[in-house]
């Protein structure tokens, strides 16, 4: 996957991050999302939801986006 690839798919994931009550849930919320970005830009599934999970993570644990 190209680098342009990764960066689109690490902004379709962080624009529609999101949290979850536990970490758990937000991992599995990102993981979806994440995949769902990979299947879109013809990427990795497997990389799509690891980039995912962990950005949604992080995105929910340093409040980077506003849960409700």
């Amino acid at each position: 996957m190209g680098l342009s690839k990764i960066i689109l798919a690490c902004l379709i994931a962080s624009g529609l991050g999101a949290c979850g009550n536990t970490l758990q849930d937000q991992a599995l919320l990102g993981a979806a999302i994440g995949t769902g970005a990979a299947v879109v830009t013809s990427g990795s599934i497997v990389q799509g939801a690891a980039i995912g999970a962990g950005g949604n993570v992080l995105a929910c644990q340093a409040k980077l986006v506003r849960c409700r």
